[in-house]
């Protein structure tokens, strides 16, 4: 795998340097405060509708021209179903919709919650934990925009598989755990205005990604092996993805549950508390974490969570993807299995970032023989992408520096800016949502230096040191996580079981 990654040749044909005319006319001369947002967009902010009338940001360079933002003045609560991807989203992406603009970066903005509440300090105790309380999660990371949903459970997987550089672990002796990671978290509205705004009460399933950038791909054999979920052997998948979704470690508290038991009891037991309810499942998740949410949607889906039987019919809850810069995760067979279920997948890229190209450089979705490769000749490396594309690309934001780096084209929150400024294919970058720009260099040097923003400068102050009633500079206990996991995970999943058993055996008469 490293050799073929390092086979790529850096892109070509980037846009030649703006002239100044393009930029903003900021007096540089003259120091103006910086203003940063303390929290991401929210879908409550007071915004302008504006229908079929010229507009141009304030944040945006002065460009010629002028573009007609459309904004779709229906609810969200009555086309909720066609934004979760019912339709593969068909004229939404281009012009891009505005309620499908918000809730692509609402998604994306739960995915960087994953990033932003993990703890990657090797010199710390708890290093490969969350650092905050799933009772003060959204609040801890002023994710306002976020509170009218609460945290139900986190997910952790077991790091004894074949993933070194994906893992995170401490150098100190004394950790919290020398098997588990944290690896996401389910979360389901509980605000009533919020339910009535969706129009249904949304399960949010988010999958951390990964906090460095090419390591982890470097890991990844190519290997698939069968998803053992159905007796289908044909319906393969990558082989660390399937082990880091369904290992387990009997030995840790927190693993002594695989990931995969985990979510399918926690999707279980929220279905069965809110049956009566309009409900909807998404699962997004950046990177890896991408991979994780496709791989997770599929299984739910197979193991028919998202319906609801009853004595007289059957309710099929929406099931959707929303993924940012994912790599493949299956073979063909794979993907038509995701189609034939009815999973949505849309996938956020930068085309640009090279994550979304592998495993499968050789064989993959882009090749008209890919089903005879596959099938005849029985290809070991065949790899498709499921669902629908967003191709983004970095070149076109006036906002972004010429760059080369890899890690920048593959931010997260740079494919969030992106989103905000697409309107579709041809028209100009303008900042719909006007979200903050200097997100951008959050954890990465993307931004133009005229805008005075600094690199990487999200960071914990004093990296979570306190002082103490002695005026001692310590690193604060956290609060002691007693249950891993909700007492009635094992019920829960014996349900999943028995339920697919029975679908099973129906199937079979």
């Amino acid at each position: 795998m490293a050799s073929l990654l390092l086979a790529f040749n850096t892109p070509k044909g980037t846009l030649p340097p703006l002239s100044k005319c393009l930029l903003p006319r900021y007096n540089l001369n003259k120091p103006k405060p910086l203003f940063l947002l303390n929290e991401p967009f929210s879908p409550n902010s007071k915004t302008i509708k504006i229908k079929g009338s010229s507009v141009s940001s304030t944040l945006s360079p002065q460009l010629d021209g002028t573009l007609v933002n459309q904004e779709d003045e229906r609810l969200l609560s009555e086309i909720w179903r066609e934004i979760q991807g019912c339709n593969d989203w068909e004229g939404l992406l281009d012009p891009m919709n505005s309620h499908l603009r918000k809730e692509i970066i609402r998604y994306g903005e739960f995915a960087q919650a994953s990033y932003d509440s993990f703890d990657f300090d090797p010199h710390s105790k708890y290093c490969g934990t969350c650092k905050y309380q799933g009772a003060h999660f959204f609040e801890r990371l002023d994710m306002q925009g976020h509170s009218n949903y609460q945290i139900t459970r986190y997910l952790y997987a077991t790091s004894n598989i074949n993933l070194p550089n994906f893992f995170q672990k401490s150098k100190l002796s004394s950790v919290w755990s020398t098997h588990a990671n944290w690896m996401g978290y389910v979360a389901v509205t509980t605000n009533e205005e919020e339910i009535k705004r969706l129009g249904r009460r949304e399960i949010v399933i988010v999958w951390r990604g990964t906090v460095t950038y090419l390591e982890w791909i470097y890991d990844l054999k190519d290997i698939l092996c069968t998803a053992n979920f159905i007796n289908d052997p044909s319906i393969k998948i990558e082989l660390g993805f399937y082990d880091l979704y369904t290992k387990k470690e009997n030995s840790c508290k927190f693993c002594t549950f695989s990931a995969r038991e985990q979510v399918l009891a926690e999707v279980k037991r929220l279905l069965d508390y809110y049956r009566d309810e309009e409900l909807s499942i998404t699962i997004t998740g950046h990177s890896l974490g991408a991979a994780l949410a496709t791989l997770s949607a599929y299984d739910i889906a197979e193991m028919r969570l998202n319906y609801m039987d009853d004595a007289e019919y059957s309710t099929k809850i929406p099931l959707t993807v929303y993924s940012f810069s994912g790599p493949r995760v299956g073979n063909l067979k794979f993907k038509e299995r995701c189609d034939e279920l009815g999973v949505k997948v849309l996938r956020v890229i930068n085309v640009h970032d090279k994550v979304p190209t592998v495993p499968g450089i050789i064989a993959n979705e882009k090749s008209q023989f890919q089903k005879y490769i596959e099938d005849a000749m029985s290809f070991p490396w065949s790899y498709a992408h499921v669902g629908v594309e967003l191709a983004l690309d970095h070149t076109h934001s006036p906002f972004l520096k010429p760059i080369k780096d890899f890690g920048c084209a593959h931010n997260l929150e740079t494919l969030l800016h992106l989103v905000d400024g697409y309107h579709g294919k041809g028209q100009r970058f303008c900042l719909a949502t006007k979200r903050d720009i200097a997100l951008v260099n959050k954890s990465c040097d993307f931004l133009k230096s005229e805008y005075g923003v600094p690199p990487y400068w999200r960071q914990d102050e004093n990296k979570g040191m306190v002082r103490n009633s002695d005026g001692r500079w310590v690193l604060p206990e956290r609060p002691r996580v007693l249950d891993a996991h909700p007492a009635d995970t094992a019920h829960h999943l014996e349900k999943v079981l028995k339920n697919i058993a029975s679908s099973s055996q129906m199937e079979a008469l």
